[in-house]
């Protein structure tokens, strides 16, 4: 029998990168905690072992007596608050919280927040790149991957910082109950996490908290307006979209029979000096302008970087040209929208047809709005990873399908199909994980193996 006069500790569920952030965190301002996951062999335990070596670990299992017993649960993105023992302590009362929640209580200074099914590294870095510009001190981190990978936590033992910079996932906001942001925006939404949310409203809902006790929030014009239904009309700054714009409102305009990036009747700049190619990341830009213009980031630092800043790998990157095959890696095309945002930016920029790489971990997806898009400019897709089978099921006679059995191996077949002035893309509209380490390892991969060939 559990004593409940014995002191309260928090239970960090999950022992990856946040997980480990939570562990310094407590550390350093001397709060009990224990760890537990339910993998024997969690990736940052080898690191957790050396830094404290005398907290209590379990693995292999969630133990429902500690989850009981916690005076806090502090819960890693990747486990769902549905997971049954997770679910059974917050029924019985356990108090739930998440390393966003953590460190919006514990940051001095400004919050920009991003979040969205697509776009969301480009803008945080984008906006980051601005605030550099500027001469700010800024903490750049959240759910950014490779060499930017900071959790939020982390950034706090980093010293004074005059504005953070986050990127959210909608894992992360679940357990974000006010993050108080200076500005937050959701840039898009497509179907992304079915197999975590029930449904695809659950997967809007958590990530319309992005959106809690924010100062002022960027809308998208392009969107649906269900995302921004909880706003009010003071926290509304300002929108961004494709068309023409009003007050306070970013845009295109036809000027000089030039298309220029415009606040209402102010020019800024031409949409042709935005170095990041495609419709999509002018959309990207035009978020990242508001954003900081919300902050108080000059607009001359802005345009500059948006002149100057070449885009992130693995986000239809050009690879290389061999024998007039143009190959590009979209391997962070994890989703249907990103993939569709990924075959018409290719397609716009290539005179021949396109040789389409997919597959891996479908996470519930409708794959059907590929259709058009495979219909108009592909000539072949070349299926790899678990749901290679589905993804077939879907497409049918839409395009010639080919099977692979390693990214290598589609390379070669891609390579073989493609003719002078076609293009092979790598854009998974797929998870990973089945394959790969993560999103980053595919894209290396796939890269290795173009160079490869001769």
């Amino acid at each position: 029998m559990s004593d409940n006069n014995a002191p309260k500790f928090k239970v960090i569920v999950g022992l990856g990168k946040t997980g480990l952030s939570c562990a310094r965190y407590f550390h350093e301002r001397g709060e009990a905690f224990r760890v537990i996951d339910n993998r024997f062999s969690p990736p940052c335990l080898p690191e957790f072992e050396v830094e404290f070596p005398f907290a209590e670990v379990e693995l292999g299992e969630f133990s429902e007596s500690t989850l009981m017993e916690a005076g806090e649960i502090v819960l890693s993105p990747g486990v769902s608050k549905a997971t049954p023992e997770i679910a059974k302590a917050i029924a019985a009362g356990v108090s739930v919280t998440g390393d966003i929640d953590i460190f919006s209580r514990a940051a001095k200074a400004p919050i920009v927040a991003v979040t969205g099914s697509n776009g969301k590294s480009t803008v945080v870095t984008l906006v980051a790149e601005m605030a550099r510009q500027s001469g700010l001190n800024i903490g750049v981190g959240g759910n950014l991957d490779g060499r930017a990978s900071v959790p939020a936590l982390d950034l706090l033992r980093l010293g004074n910082k005059d504005l953070y910079i986050l990127e959210l996932s909608s894992f992360q906001l679940e357990t974000t109950t006010k993050l108080g942001a200076e500005v937050a925006t959701i840039l898009n939404i497509s179907e992304d996490h079915l197999d975590r949310y029930e449904s695809m409203s659950d997967y809007i809902e958590a990530k319309k908290r992005i959106f809690r006790s924010c100062h002022q929030a960027v809308i998208n014009r392009d969107e649906t307006p269900e995302l921004y239904n909880s706003l009010t009309a003071q926290q509304v700054v300002c929108s961004f979209g494709s068309d023409e714009p009003g007050n306070n409102q970013l845009g295109v305009v036809l000027h000089e029979r030039e298309s220029w990036v415009a606040m209402g009747d102010h020019l800024i700049m031409p949409a042709r000096d935005i170095r990041l190619p495609g419709r999509h990341n002018l959309s990207n830009a035009m978020a990242a302008f508001a954003l900081g213009q919300a902050v108080g980031i000059s607009e001359s630092a802005m345009v500059t970087t948006l002149r100057e800043f070449g885009g992130l790998p693995h986000r239809c990157q050009h690879v290389r040209n061999l024998r007039g095959v143009d190959y590009y890696n979209d391997s962070k095309g994890t989703n249907v929208g990103a993939t569709l945002v990924a075959i018409q930016a290719v397609a716009e920029r290539t005179r021949g047809e396109l040789v389409l790489i997919a597959g891996g971990v479908g996470k519930g997806a409708d794959f059907s709005p590929l259709l058009p898009l495979l219909d108009k400019y592909v000539k072949r897709v070349i299926l790899i990873g678990k749901d290679a089978p589905l993804l077939a099921s879907v497409i049918k006679d839409s395009t010639d399908i080919m099977r692979a059995s390693s990214i290598e191996e589609a390379v070669l077949e891609a390579a073989e199909s493609a003719n002078d002035n076609d293009a092979v893309l790598l854009s998974p509209a797929c998870a990973s994980y089945d394959m790969f380490k993560d999103f980053a390892h595919r894209g290396r991969a796939f890269v290795a193996a173009v160079e490869a060939l001769s």
